[in-house]
C-alpha cells in the first residue's frame, strides 16, 4: 500500500486505474478508493501533527539528544517498574485471598489498554469489583496527540500513570487495586503508544525499527533485577505497596528532560514562524466543544469503549459466578457488546458515506460531525498489509497469555517448587531474548532495508517454540529444557514483533502514523486481554475442579482456600498427597492452556506471509524535516548529499 499522505495528496480527478499504477511503479500497495479521511476531504493534517512537523524542522542536536535520553530514561523506570510489581502481583492478590483474580486484573488492564472499559464485573467475594467509565486509551491518545500536540499527550499520560501507582499503592482490597488500573493502565498505555510515534515522528523508516526497540533495551538489565528489588522490598518492609509508591516520584523525574526538549523547540519553531495555528480551541465554547467531538471522534470512542469492555470482561468472571455462562447479565453484556462492534464500522464510515453520496440538507451537516477524522480510517482496515499486521500480532498476544503469562509463573513455583526469584528469571527470559532478537533483527532490516522475511521466520520459531513448551510441561521434564523453550520463543517472539509494527506503520503517512500505531498497539491489548480472559475461564473452571477430584479425602475441604491463595498451596511439603495433588492440577491445566495457545499460532504464520514486502528507502518516509536517518524535504523524500544536502544517518549531529 501506499502511504496514507501519498493517497490523500492524489488529484481529485486522477484516474483510480492511473493512481494505482503510480503506487505499483513505487512498490507500493494498491487501493481502489483514494478518498481522504478527514474533516475536509483534501488529506490535510491536524494540529497536533503540524505541530510535530514544525519542532522536527526547529530540532537542534542538543534538544533531539535530550527527547531521547528522555525517552530511554522513561522506559527504564517504566521497564523497572514492570518487573518489580509483576513479581509481586500474585502476593498482592494473596494478600486480598483472590490468587485467581490475577487474571482478571491482567483483563482489566488489557480492556484499558485497547479500549475503554465500561467494566461491570463481580466476584462472589468481592462487592462490585469495578464500576467503572473511561476512554479507549492507545487510539484516543493518538488522536489527542494528533489534535492537541505530543507534549499534551505526554503530560496527560504520565499524570494519569502517577495517578495510578498512588491509588494502587493505598489500596485496601482487590476492588480498590483493581480500579486503580484504570488510571495505572490509561497513563502506561498512553506513554507507551507515544514514544513508539514520537519515534516514528522522529526516524525514517530504515531507521525505525532499530529506534522502536529503544524502549525495549532496559529489559536486558531490567528482566534481572526486578526480582531482586521485589524481594528486596517484600523482605525489609514486609509490604508491596512501597513498590509502587516509590515510581509516583521517579516517573515524572525521568519525563522532565523531554518536556523541557518539546516546550523549547515549540518555542524555536514560533520564532520561526513554521508553527501551526491551533484551531480546534478556536471559537465559542459550543464550537470549541463541536470540534473537539468531531476531531477526536467521540462517537467512536465511545462505540469502540463500551464493545469491548461488555465482551471481554463477562469472559474472566463467568466462571466465577454461580450459573456461569448462563447468567443473564452475562448473556447480556456480551450481546450488547457485540451489537455495538457492528455498528462501530457504520459510525465510522458515516462521513465518508455521505459525502461519496452526495447527501444534502441537515443530514449532510450532521454526518460532517460524526467522524470526519475516523478513529480507524477506511483506508488503513483497506490495507492488507495494515490488517494482516494487526490479525497477526493479535493471535501473537492471545497464545502468549496462555502460555507464558500469567500462570506460568505460578506452575513454576508450585510444580517445580522454584522460589519467587528463580520463578521470575524463567519467566523473564522471555522478555531478555525478544529483546536481543529484535535488537539483532532492526540491525539487519536498516542494511537490507527489507521487513518481511524476519516476520515469518519469527512466526515459525514462535509457533515451535510453544509446542516444545507443551511437550517439556511434564512434572519429570528436565528445567533446562523449559528454559530453552523460553529461549526460542522470546526469540520469535522478538522477529516478528517489531518488524510488524514497521510494516504496519510504512503503510501510514504521517498524518495516520500515529493512528496505525496506536490501533496495532490496541489490537495488542486486545489479544492480551482475550487470552488472559481464555485462561483466566479454563484456570477458572479446570483447577477447582481438580483439586476436588485429586486431593486427599481429609484436603477437600481446603480446596477454594488452595484455589485462591498460592502461598496456602505452598504451605504443603513437596512429596505431600496433598501438593501431589495439587502440582498434578496445575500441571494439567497449563497443558490445556498450552493446546489452545498452539492453536492460535496458525493466523500467525497465514499473516506474515500476506504481509507486503516494502522497500524501505524507496518509501515516502512520512515524516518531515531533521530525523534520524537523515533531513526529509517537503515531498517525504530524503534530501540527497550530492545536490548539496545531507543523507548521513548521522546529519542530525551537524545542526548545531
Amino acid at each position: 500500500m501506499g502511504t496514507g499522505r501519498e493517497q490523500q495528496n492524489a488529484p481529485a480527478g486522477m484516474d483510480d486505474e492511473k493512481h494505482i499504477s503510480s503506487q505499483e511503479a513505487k512498490g507500493l500497495e494498491e487501493h481502489s478508493d483514494v478518498m481522504p479521511d478527514n474533516a475536509s476531504g483534501d488529506g490535510s493534517l491536524q494540529d497536533g501533527v503540524k505541530a510535530i512537523e514544525a519542532i522536527s524542522q526547529a530540532w537542534t542536536r542538543t534538544a533531539l539528544v535530550v527527547a531521547y535520553f528522555s525517552i530511554f530514561l522513561m522506559a527504564f523506570v517504566t521497564s523497572l517498574e514492570g518487573q518489580v510489581i509483576n513479581s509481586l502481583l500474585i502476593f498482592v492478590t494473596s494478600s486480598f485471598q483472590n490468587h485467581s483474580m490475577v487474571s482478571t486484573i491482567n483483563v482489566v488492564q488489557g480492556v484499558i489498554n485497547g479500549a475503554p472499559t465500561l467494566v461491570l464485573a463481580w466476584e462472589l467475594n468481592i462487592a462490585m469489583m469495578l464500576i467503572a467509565r473511561t476512554a479507549v486509551v492507545k487510539p484516543p491518545m493518538a488522536k489527542v496527540a494528533d489534535v492537541f500536540g505530543r507534549t499534551e499527550a505526554f503530560c496527560v499520560s504520565i499524570a494519569l500513570y502517577t495517578l495510578g501507582y498512588i491509588v494502587m499503592a493505598s489500596s485496601q482490597n482487590v476492588s480498590n487495586y483493581a480500579a486503580a488500573q484504570i488510571f495505572y493502565s490509561a497513563g502506561s498505555t498512553g506513554l507507551m503508544i507515544l514514544q513508539q510515534v514520537f519515534i516514528a515522528d522522529t526516524t525514517d523508516l530504515s531507521w525505525r525499527a532499530l529506534m522502536s526497540t529503544l524502549p525495549d533495551l532496559p529489559f536486558l538489565v531490567t528482566t534481572w533485577i526486578g526480582s531482586i528489588i521485589g524481594g528486596g522490598i517484600m523482605s525489609s518492609s514486609g509490604s508491596w505497596r512501597w513498590a509502587y509508591g516509590m515510581w509516583a516520584i521517579i516517573l515524572p523525574v525521568a519525563f522532565l528532560p523531554l518536556l523541557f526538549s518539546l516546550v523549547m523547540n515549540t518555542r524555536r519553531a514560533k520564532q520561526l514562524g513554521i508553527a501551526p495555528e491551533r484551531k480546534t480551541l478556536q471559537g465559542s465554547v459550543p464550537r470549541i466543544l463541536a470540534n473537539l467531538w468531531r476531531d477526536l471522534d467521540m462517537g467512536g470512542i465511545i462505540l469502540l469503549s463500551a464493545s469491548f469492555a461488555l465482551i471481554l470482561i463477562p469472559c474472566t468472571i463467568a466462571g466465577t459466578l454461580p450459573d456461569g455462562w448462563q447468567n443473564r447479565e452475562v448473556i447480556a453484556m456480551i450481546t450488547i457488546g457485540a451489537i455495538l462492534l457492528v455498528i462501530y464500522p457504520c459510525w465510522e464510515m458515516s462521513t465518508r458515506f455521505g459525502r461519496k453520496h452526495g447527501v444534502k440538507g441537515t443530514l449532510a451537516k450532521v454526518l460532517e460531525y460524526t467522524a470526519p477524522y475516523p478513529l480507524t480510517p477506511l483506508h488503513l482496515l483497506k490495507s492488507r498489509t495494515f490488517t494482516a499486521g494487526c490479525i497477526l500480532i493479535t493471535f501473537y498476544f492471545v497464545a502468549f497469555y496462555l502460555s507464558v503469562f500469567p500462570y506460568f509463573y505460578s506452575y513454576l513455583m508450585v510444580v517445580r517448587n522454584l522460589d519467587m526469584k528463580s520463578a521470575t528469571y524463567i519467566t523473564q527470559i522471555f522478555s531478555f531474548s525478544s529483546t536481543v532478537s529484535s535488537i539483532i533483527v532492526s540491525v539487519i532490516i536498516k542494511l537490507t532495508k527489507r521487513y518481511k522475511w524476519f516476520v515469518v521466520i519469527g512466526s515459525s520459531l514462535y509457533t515451535l517454540g510453544l509446542g516444545l513448551m507443551m511437550k517439556y510441561r511434564t512434572e519429570t521434564s528436565s528445567l533446562s529444557a523449559i528454559i530453552g523453550c523460553q529461549v526460542l520463543i522470546g526469540f520469535g517472539g522478538g522477529m516478528l514483533n517489531v518488524p510488524t509494527q514497521l510494516g504496519v506503520q510504512a503503510s501510514a503517512g504521517h498524518q495516520n502514523v500515529a493512528t496505525a500505531t496506536a490501533m496495532f498497539l490496541t489490537v495488542i491489548s486486545i489479544g492480551s486481554a482475550i487470552g488472559s480472559a481464555i485462561s483466566g475461564a479454563v484456570w477458572g473452571k479446570n483447577i477447582p475442579a481438580k483439586l476436588t477430584e485429586y486431593l486427599p479425602e481429609a484436603a477437600k475441604v481446603n480446596a477454594t482456600v488452595i484455589y485462591g491463595d498460592i502461598t496456602a498451596a505452598l504451605a504443603y511439603e513437596v512429596g505431600t498427597p496433598e501438593r501431589i495433588a495439587i502440582s498434578r492440577s496445575y500441571q494439567e491445566t497449563m497443558t490445556t492452556l498450552l493446546t489452545i495457545a498452539v492453536c492460535m499460532c496458525a493466523p500467525i504464520f497465514l499473516c506474515s506471509l500476506l504481509m507486503t514486502d516494502y522497500k524501505l528507502d524507496e518509501m515516502e518516509q512520512g515524516v518531515k524535516g531533521l530525523v534520524i536517518g537523515g533531513e526529509i524535504g517537503e515531498d517525504g523524500k530524503k534530501k540527497d548529499v550530492r545536490k548539496g544536502n545531507t543523507y548521513s544517518p548521522l546529519t542530525w549531529f551537524k545542526r548545531s
